[in-house]
């Protein structure tokens, strides 16, 4: 059964979203609604108004439209990981019939989009100490947010406004239902020979979610259950060795992460990495990451098999057992991974 969460009193939120701004003028609107106890959507939504405009929920439509945005910055993050990517919607590819669609964005912006996950959209404007921000934001039906594009100095405000004018709702003063996603239910045992047997037959990575389903085992059982030949866990903070090795040998790399609604992906050279109390990051001119380890419970090698020869990766758990993000070596179809990669996945 899925819990429905009556919304807050809207006054008594402002208020108090008042006095935090008043003690912490720096807490990001995530944070703030942590502490009210609320979801970051339904702080957003006090502030409905000029500046921030209720979105129809046309999204496979608003997505295409984003390309006429030119150079914006896409934000994709869960609690423990936050990437930030630089660049245009170039190309986008949606398949499926709504609200099930799929859209796969390739270019500068990379990422693989579940429609089926979002629920309330917002463009937003405020002002900010670095000038006016102007972003599209996207929420789920528990009000986390999936993800928000930011125009930068040289995006088109113009394309900005007509997608407002486009796809704003017709009726802005609505009350928005909050509700919590059921937890998936997921088998305690399976038969180890024929999933094991399902692992070392794969052609290619993608199939790797079929088998999951097919057996119903959750992703960090199956890595905990498989053979070390195909995957064992390593200290949990190894990402900052695939990091720092990277950066240092100029070694391209492939970083995952993401929430129910959207994957974003990083593909390239890692430069300028920071290590900032429990935040690792990455701070280079177009691409930001922000791994906060506190939230790392565990990190797996995993290795797959495909038609180029085995895919290696680094993956980190939180405590829930949910998938933080995942480090690949830079490889494309038809191309096996680098040799490099394969000797730092296996230094760990």
């Amino acid at each position: 059964m899925e819990t429905i969460i009556q919304k807050p009193n809207t006054e008594e939120i402002i208020k108090a979203w008042e006095n935090i701004k008043q003690q912490e003028p720096q807490l990001r609107i995530r944070d703030a609604a942590k502490k009210l106890g609320i979801s970051e959507m339904e702080l957003l939504h006090t502030t409905l108004g000029p500046n921030t405009i209720l979105l129809k929920p046309e999204w496979s439509s608003l997505l295409f439209g984003f390309k006429k945005l030119g150079k914006v910055m896409a934000l994709t993050r869960n609690d423990g990981c936050v990437l930030e990517n630089k660049g245009t919607f170039q190309k986008i590819d949606i398949q499926g019939d709504a609200p099930y669609q799929v859209a796969t964005v390739i270019g500068p912006i990379e990422q693989r989009v579940f429609f089926s996950a979002w629920k309330y959209g917002f463009a937003v404007i405020n002002e900010s100490p670095r000038g006016t921000m102007r972003s599209f934001q996207f929420f789920d039906k528990s009000g986390e947010a999936i993800l928000k594009v930011y125009l930068q100095e040289k995006s088109n405000l113009a394309a900005f406004d007509d997608l407002i004018q486009q796809f704003a709702a017709d009726q802005q003063e609505q009350e928005l239902q909050i509700e919590q996603f059921a937890k998936p239910e997921y088998a305690t045992s399976i038969d180890l020979e024929a999933f094991t047997s399902d692992w070392e037959n794969m052609k290619d990575t993608h199939e790797f979610f079929g088998m999951l389903r097919k057996y119903k085992v959750h992703r960090l059982d199956a890595v905990k259950w498989i053979d070390d030949k195909w995957a064992h866990e390593v200290d949990r903070l190894s990402a900052r060795r695939i990091l720092e090795v990277a950066s240092a040998g100029k070694l391209p790399i492939m970083i995952f992460a993401g929430n129910k609604g959207n994957i974003q992906i990083h593909q390239g050279k890692v430069r300028t990495i920071r290590q900032m109390g429990s935040w690792l990051n990455v701070l280079d001119p177009d691409f930001n990451m922000h791994l906060n380890e506190d939230e790392i419970s565990s990190a797996f090698v995993v290795h797959k098999n495909t038609e180029d020869g085995l895919v290696s990766s680094l993956e980190l758990f939180d405590v829930e057992g949910e998938m933080i993000a995942q480090f690949f070596g830079l490889r494309k179809p038809g191309i096996p991974q680098l040799n490099a990669w394969k000797d730092l996945i296996d230094s760990l």
